[in-house]
């Protein structure tokens, strides 16, 4: 507001005449305006570093989607501990997350675009990146069913782009379900992804417990 010739007086005065209504410090609006979604995920990158679409929401931007739901909950990734303001959940139901998914090998805006029709728009993961992401969700957030529907659309992946992911990754549970379902689904990608992934895959097998209590084992 400074950089439109608005001072703190003014904008004060345009908040007790109704002309602008306050969501929280330093964020303002029009009363009755629509919030654009995008622009609120703009927006929201310039307090959250790395902030972007990712995961399942993400595939689903990019036209790779299984189930079509009635009001899509937004999966937002970021580098550091976070939480969305009241003001944009309460616009747009949406949940952050931050887990420590790739190497600092890895440039941080590696796989990150907006969309084609949106060249100045949000960021969003390719569907490379975004496949990763919503493996590391997998038992917890994630449905196992729906991720393996979800990754059998996925026969033009970019090996090239894939195998960066891959040998960045610091999840074993990620890059095993990646190499192990792409193998197990017979996608064109497979072999690749496992040569890629070969110094990530660990040893022995990998079990944990998903969210409903059952075992996820995986074999290297």
């Amino acid at each position: 507001m400074r950089g439109q010739g608005v001072s703190s007086a003014l904008a004060y005065h345009y908040l007790k005449s109704g002309w602008l209504v306050r969501l929280e410090r330093g964020v303002f609006a029009f009363p009755h305006d629509k919030l654009q979604r995008d622009a609120c995920i703009k927006l929201l990158a310039t307090r959250l570093s790395g902030l972007h679409v990712g995961g399942k929401t993400a595939l689903g931007w990019r036209g790779f989607r299984h189930n079509l739901a009635v009001r899509e909950r937004l999966v937002l990734w970021g580098d550091a501990r976070g939480k969305l303001p009241a003001w944009f959940l309460a616009q747009f139901p949406a949940r952050y997350v931050s887990k420590h998914l790739f190497s600092a090998e890895l440039p941080k805006d590696f796989g990150l675009k907006p969309l084609p029709e949106t060249a100045d728009g949000a960021l969003v993961s390719v569907p490379e990146r975004a496949l990763l992401e919503m493996l590391s969700d997998v038992g917890q957030q994630q449905g196992v069913e729906e991720a393996r529907h979800i990754m059998e659309l996925l026969v033009s992946i970019r090996g090239d782009v894939l195998g960066v992911l891959l040998k960045c990754c610091v999840r074993v549970k990620v890059v095993r379900l990646c190499v192990t379902w792409s193998e197990d689904l017979g996608l064109p990608w497979a072999a690749t992804a496992r040569k890629a992934a070969a110094r990530n895959l660990g040893r022995g097998k990998w079990s944990g417990f998903t969210r409903d209590g059952k075992r996820l084992i995986l074999k290297a």
